[in-house]
């Protein structure tokens, strides 16, 4: 994970993402787009699956690995 946007969070939002280990450096996988524009995304951090609001996932910065096409 490249970085989060926390100014974009309510501290509410916030602090449930920092719960569950999103921080800067930390591996995530997108497994599941929800088929609706507005749905949730699922991904997974660590060994648990977790499914984020649009909005909340807009904040979350990612990139590849370096050597990942």
């Amino acid at each position: 994970m490249a970085g989060i946007d926390w100014a974009r969070l309510a501290a509410p939002e916030a602090r449930r993402l920092r719960e569950l280990g999103f921080d800067e450096g930390v591996s995530v996988e997108v497994l599941h787009r929800a088929s609706l524009g507005n749905g949730p995304i699922a991904c997974r951090i660590g060994r648990m699956t977790v499914a984020l609001r649009r909005a909340v996932a807009g904040a979350v910065h990612v990139a590849l690995p370096a050597g990942a096409e």
